[in-house]
């Protein structure tokens, strides 16, 4: 990898929990198409094997810059290395993280990441409920194309993909080299935090990275660069990482780990990690978990962080009284909980999403126009009205709960 220069440092521009897929690929290529948060030089692609039952071989990795569907801007297609070569395998529960590749990448900009997997893929590591959303003029597309049987990575056409999914495969982690002070806000979440609820596809997060002005600009090709009209545009210095996994838990693992074990094995992993938005519980609450267990864990969660030198920002509990799991006991357990996160002290900093999508005529409920139907998810107004209740700016600096100061935007 180059030397850095003075005022850079590597950040994580987009990245997605790891969980256990459902299905089988075989002798397939796979396209993930996603979106940068912060632009830079230098990029890295990681790929995780974390739920892998052998070793899995990917002939061919390659990333381009995404035009419509599963089609890529022509001239754009480029060969990713691992350790100088073109081929990589991964063992069960292990990570690969590419070579960089020159030249810099814009800030939200659409990249399609493919894979050529040789042989068979045994059980799927991955990202389920995934979302490509439109972003400024470009559309809403598939977060995944499928091929048909063999090698299609180096394809800038689409005509090879005849499948679309709502899943990432086997992609972890995009990486620049960004210019200071841009840092990143991972969010350890479930599925509330990966948009569930919303119909445009943008969920809270999505809003949280893209809050200031939207910049665009028309794609061009200067020698083996990707770049866009505008150069490189650094969104107000904060890159969001999406760590959320639908029907995620504090306490106990589901399609994904545990979000205690999911901080210290993905998050903590991943470079230019400032700041963690906790936003987990609801699921462990539906199952029966005691206030008093979730709090424990999320102490142990904030010294963990603190050990690595990473601000944790605590996210209160949404009402979710009328869906399936709610209970008396449920809810007596979240406003403990709450009670606890809103304790100065307890963390860093506070995101009131009780408080941003309570209804006041019954606070153990979603307000009617935040609520998507099911009582538990928020609405495309209500991923509005949460990232609107985050306030980054400024977090103290690194240091003790104990010594931090509150941050609350009401």
């Amino acid at each position: 990898m180059a030397p850095l220069t003075a005022g850079t440092r590597p950040v994580t521009t987009w990245a997605a929990g790891t969980e256990r897929l459902p299905g089988s690929l075989h002798e397939q290529t796979v396209r993930n198409v996603v979106r940068t948060t912060v632009g830079g030089t230098s990029l890295r692609v990681r790929l995780s094997n974390a739920f892998g039952d052998r070793e899995v071989t990917f002939g061919g990795v390659y990333v381009g810059v995404g035009r419509a569907g599963a089609a890529l801007v022509a001239g754009s297609n480029r060969r990713l290395t691992f350790g100088g070569l073109a081929e990589v395998r991964l063992a069960p529960g292990t990570t690969a993280l590419s070579d960089p590749l020159p030249g810099p990448v814009h800030a939200r900009q659409r990249l399609a990441v493919t894979l050529y997997l040789r042989g068979d893929g045994g059980t799927l590591t991955g990202r389920n409920r995934a979302t490509a959303p439109a972003y400024g003029r470009q559309a809403a597309v598939s977060p995944v194309y499928r091929s048909t049987s063999g090698d299609h990575a180096a394809d800038e056409g689409g005509g090879a993909y005849t499948e679309e999914a709502a899943v990432w495969h086997w992609l972890d982690a995009l990486t620049v080299v960004a210019p200071e002070p841009v840092s990143t806000v991972a969010v350890l979440g479930d599925s509330l935090t990966t948009g569930v609820g919303s119909v445009t596809g943008h969920g809270w997060t999505d809003l949280l990275a893209w809050g200031t002005e939207h910049r665009t600009g028309d794609w061009h090709r200067t020698g083996d660069e990707f770049a866009i009209g505008t150069g490189i545009a650094v969104l107000g210095g904060i890159a969001v990482a999406n760590e959320g996994v639908s029907g995620g838990k504090v306490l106990a693992a589901g399609t994904g780990r545990a979000a205690e074990e999911r901080l210290t094995a993905e998050v903590l992993t991943k470079p230019g990690i400032d700041t963690v938005i906790l936003a987990a519980g609801v699921n462990d609450l539906g199952a029966g978990a005691r206030a008093k267990d979730l709090i424990a864990a999320y102490r142990r969660i904030v010294t963990a962080a603190h050990a690595a030198g990473v601000r944790v920002v605590g996210a209160t509990i949404t009402p979710f009284a009328g869906a399936v799991f709610h209970s008396p006991d449920a809810e007596r357990a979240r406003q403990e909980v709450n009670a606890f996160i809103r304790q100065v002290g307890a963390f860093d900093g506070l995101a009131d999403f009780d408080a941003a999508l309570r209804d006041p005529a019954d606070p153990t409920r979603l307000l009617p126009c935040h609520d998507c139907g099911d009582h538990l998810h928020p609405s495309t107004a209500g991923h509005h009205a949460m990232a609107a209740a985050v306030d980054l700016r400024p977090l103290p600096p690194n240091r003790p709960a104990s010594e931090a100061t509150r941050q609350v935007r009401p």
